[in-house]
C-alpha cells in the first residue's frame, strides 16, 4: 500500500490533499532532471546568451508574482556574488503597478520571467511593458506550461529564449511546491552549475523524507498560532516562500511572518509570544552565522517561543555543509511539509484550501491598463 508523507495515498486523495503530497516528494528527482535537461540544450542557451552577457552594461531582472517572484528573491545575492553581475529581484506585481520606476530605458536588460503557468496576468503584462519601455530588451522564460501564455508569447521571438520546466511540475495543487524549486534549480544551473552542491540538496531531502517525516507530523501537533521565518541573505526569499506556504494551505489559520535575523529585532519581534513558533533558516556562511547565533541566543534566553527549529546541516543529519542557496532546497521541502501537517491536521483540503473561491490557483480579477 503506497504512502505520501505517511498517509496512505488513497486516504489523501479523499482528503483532496494527494496532489500537494505527491509534487512535494517528487522534488528530489525533478531538481535532477532540471539541472540535466538544461545541460542537455548548454549550447543553445550559449548561443543565445553569451553575446548578451558581453555586454557590460546589461541588467538583469528576475521576475515574478507571488511564489515565482520569491524564486529572485532566493537566487539574485547568490548569483550576484558568483558572478560578478548584478542579478535584481523585481516582482511582476511592482513592474506592472509602478513600470516607469522599475524600468530603464536606456539600459538594455534581460527580463527572466518565472511563471507556474505563465497565465497570471501581470506575467504577460510585465513581458510587454519592458518591451514597451526599454529600447534593448531581452527575455529568458522559464516556465512549467508549455500552452501558457508567457510560454507561447515567446515563439518565434529573436530575443526571446524559452526554457520549460520538465514534466510534472505544473502542479496540480493550488500550492507552488515542484515548480517553485524547478525553476530556482534551472536558473542556478544555467548561470553558475554546481553539480556536487545540487547532487548534496538531493542527497539530504531524499535522506529527510525517508527518516524525518514522523518526527515533524508530530512536531507539527503543536497548538502554533504563529509561524516566524527567518534567514538571511538569499534565504529570506527562502523564509518568504515558506510563511507564503503556510498562510495558503492553512488558509489562513496559522498566521504566518518572514524577517532576516538582524531585521526580526527591528519591531516584529513584538509579536512573540507563547503561541509563536520559529524557523531558523540557518547560514552557512562563518560571518552570517555570528549574526544568526545572536538571535538565536537571544530567543532561547527569552524563552517566549512555543518552539524553535534550526535548519543547518545537523539538522538534516548531515556532516558537510552547503552553501546557503542549495541548502535552501532541503530547507523549502522541509517548510512545505510543515505547512502541510498543519492543514491536514486542522482539516483543510491542502489541494484547494480556498474552496469557496476568495483566492484562485491562477490569480484572477486583476485588470491591466495600457501605458502612455
Amino acid at each position: 500500500m503506497s504512502e505520501l508523507l505517511s498517509y496512505n495515498t488513497e486516504y489523501l486523495k479523499t482528503k483532496n490533499g494527494y496532489w500537494t503530497a505527491r509534487e512535494i516528494c517528487q522534488q528530489p528527482r525533478i531538481w535532477r532532471e532540471a539541472a540535466n535537461q538544461i545541460e542537455a540544450i548548454r549550447p543553445r542557451i550559449n548561443a543565445w546568451l553569451t553575446p548578451l552577457l558581453k555586454q557590460k552594461d546589461l541588467r538583469i531582472i528576475l521576475t515574478g508574482a507571488g511564489t515565482s517572484a520569491y524564486v529572485g528573491d532566493a537566487i539574485a545575492p547568490h548569483l550576484s556574488q558568483q558572478t560578478g553581475r548584478v542579478f535584481e529581484a523585481i516582482s511582476t506585481t511592482d513592474i506592472v503597478g509602478n513600470a516607469k520606476q522599475y524600468l530603464l530605458k536606456d539600459i538594455p536588460t534581460l527580463l527572466i520571467s518565472y511563471g507556474r503557468s505563465g497565465n497570471s496576468p501581470e506575467s504577460v503584462a510585465a513581458v510587454n511593458l519592458a518591451n514597451q519601455v526599454i529600447d534593448n530588451c531581452y527575455h529568458l522564460v522559464i516556465t512549467c506550461n508549455p500552452e501558457g501564455n508567457l510560454a507561447l508569447s515567446a515563439k518565434n521571438k529573436d530575443n526571446v529564449f524559452s526554457l520549460l520546466m520538465p514534466e510534472g511540475t505544473l502542479d496540480q495543487s493550488f500550492a507552488m511546491t515542484s515548480s517553485f524549486t524547478s525553476m530556482l534549480v534551472s536558473t542556478l544551473t544555467v548561470f553558475h552549475p554546481q553539480t556536487e552542491q545540487l547532487a548534496q540538496a538531493a542527497h539530504w531531502a531524499e535522506s529527510f523524507l525517508d527518516n524525518g517525516i514522523s518526527k515533524l507530523k508530530q512536531h507539527a501537533l503543536q497548538p502554533t498560532q504563529r509561524l516566524v521565518f527567518l534567514g538571511a541573505g538569499g534565504l529570506q526569499g527562502i523564509a518568504r516562500e515558506a510563511a507564503l506556504k503556510v498562510l495558503e494551505l492553512t488558509s489562513g489559520q496559522v498566521l504566518s511572518y518572514c524577517e532576516s535575523p538582524l531585521g526580526f529585532r527591528h519591531g516584529p519581534k513584538s509579536l512573540m509570544n507563547a503561541d509563536t513558533e520559529v524557523v531558523f533558516l540557518c547560514s552557512n556562511d562563518s560571518y552570517t552565522k555570528l549574526y544568526d547565533q545572536d538571535l538565536l541566543n537571544e530567543l532561547q534566553r527569552d524563552n517566549q517561543a512555543l518552539a524553535i527549529t534550526c535548519l543547518n546541516n545537523e539538522f538534516f543529519g548531515q556532516t558537510a555543509e552547503l552553501s546557503d542557496v542549495w541548502a535552501s532546497l532541503p530547507y523549502i521541502l522541509y517548510c512545505q511539509i510543515l505547512a502541510f501537517f498543519k492543514s491536514m491536521q486542522a482539516n483543510i483540503t491542502p489541494d484547494n484550501p480556498c474552496p469557496s473561491g476568495e483566492v484562485n490557483r491562477v490569480v484572477q480579477g486583476v485588470t491591466i491598463y495600457p501605458l502612455d
